[in-house]
């Protein structure tokens, strides 16, 4: 198997509110966690000077490999790999749907409930994968839920049969309940941020806000530039919403260039994909289209990382097919349990917080496990070598 010296990583982050920088210093600390783990060298070059989206060099190495004479580095003894990472964050997006008042948030998310229900968006979940449709109905039942508790508490003075003058207390008490005991408590399920992730999903789908479209554009001239750096591999990474944004640029540019990968080794990556969480809008036959685009690129390995005890992605769903593309190349399913990546402590720490346990797909190990981000993205092997759980991840 011939190593990969030079690669270029495009990778599309999820619906966090981190910048390319702070994306960047995770990826840094994640980095050294797989190279202690697995004993190989890695540095993280500085960010590059006004670049668009952000981008770094990285550069991983077996042991005394930055010592080896030129014609050492191709073999197994001391390899040596350069990848070029570049973030196409969606942050802004992030920033400026979650920094609203907290009754814009709370309408524009049932707003986006309702929009997803009335376009079969929930029916797809709950057919295809109903730990998906608990995740989608959990923030907005909670919420419901609480509503009604504030009003049943505004309007207790009536029922226990007092007058209507003991609204006057009983209205700023609701609204104490609402401020200062539910909107503490639901952070814990991260549920606001659930909302406005709900609101870009709907976004991405319809594809009716002029604001995302011209962005994802721009995003697609950006790739294309970066795409012109000559590699031995280039490896299209995403996470959760980001597999969204990644499936509409990367089918922008097949829509522009059909034959923009010819010669090119690809490798299509999403880690716990939310494509569906999308595509599966009746109004999202945009991104259903560049879903079967992406498939049917004879370049492109498409890899599906899915993940058991992560609820927030379709587990053992044929994404391409479930998107209306039954006779394009289905996407490779890797599979991996989160729990074989970290020890049993560290598991039982973070195993009840569900965005957590749906981050660990980007962060570094505490183990050696059949999925590893960084050895896929700087790693001396071909990222399509995850496509096989039992194939060495390191040259031996």
């Amino acid at each position: 198997m011939t190593l990969i010296k030079k690669r270029v990583v495009l990778h599309f982050p999820g619906f966090e509110p981190l910048d390319g920088l702070a994306h960047r210093a995770r990826y840094e600390r994640s980095a050294r966690q797989s190279a202690a783990v697995w004993g190989y060298s890695v540095e993280t070059g500085a960010p590059e000077a006004g670049s668009d989206p952000l981008s770094f060099e990285v550069t991983t190495g077996s042991a005394g490999a930055y010592e080896t004479a030129p014609a050492a580095e191709t073999s197994s003894a001391g390899w040596r790999t350069k990848s070029r990472i570049h973030m196409v964050d969606h942050d802004m997006f992030v920033r400026r749907l979650r920094g609203r008042n907290t009754l814009s948030r709370i309408i524009a998310g049932f707003r986006s409930c309702a929009e997803i229900m009335l376009e079969g968006g929930m029916r797809g979940y709950f057919r295809h994968a109903w730990r998906f449709g608990v995740f989608f109905l959990f923030p907005f039942l909670l919420t419901a839920l609480a509503i009604a508790l504030t009003a049943e508490i505004v309007f207790l003075p009536y029922s226990l049969g007092f007058s209507a003058w003991h609204v006057l207390w009983s209205g700023p008490l609701a609204l104490c309940f609402f401020i200062f005991a539910f909107l503490p408590f639901s952070e814990r399920f991260h549920t606001l941020h659930l909302f406005a992730d709900w609101e870009m999903a709907v976004a991405l789908g319809r594809m009716d806000r002029a604001e995302f479209n011209d962005w994802l554009e721009e995003r697609a001239i950006a790739v294309r530039k970066a795409l012109t750096e000559e590699a031995d591999e280039y490896v299209i990474s995403s996470h959760s919403m980001g597999s969204s944004v990644a499936a509409h640029v990367i089918g922008i540019l097949l829509e522009k260039e059909p034959e923009i990968f010819k010669g090119r080794r690809v490798v299509f990556a999403t880690l716990g994909s939310a494509i569906l969480q999308c595509a599966l809008l009746s109004s999202a036959t945009s991104l259903r289209a560049r879903v079967g685009l992406i498939a049917r690129c004879p370049e492109i390995c498409w890899l599906d990382v899915q993940c058991l005890t992560d609820s927030i992605n379709f587990y053992k769903v044929p994404v391409v097919a479930v998107a209306g593309h039954a006779d394009a190349p289905a996407a490779k399913i890797l599979l991996i349990r989160v729990k074989q990546m970290l020890t049993g402590e560290h598991y039982r720490k973070i195993r009840k917080d569900q965005l957590r346990v749906h981050r660990q797909y980007v962060l570094g190990p505490d183990l050696r496990a059949p999925f590893d981000f960084t050895l896929m993205t700087s790693g001396p092997m071909p990222a399509s070598v995850f496509a096989s759980p039992e194939q060495n991840k390191l040259p031996t």
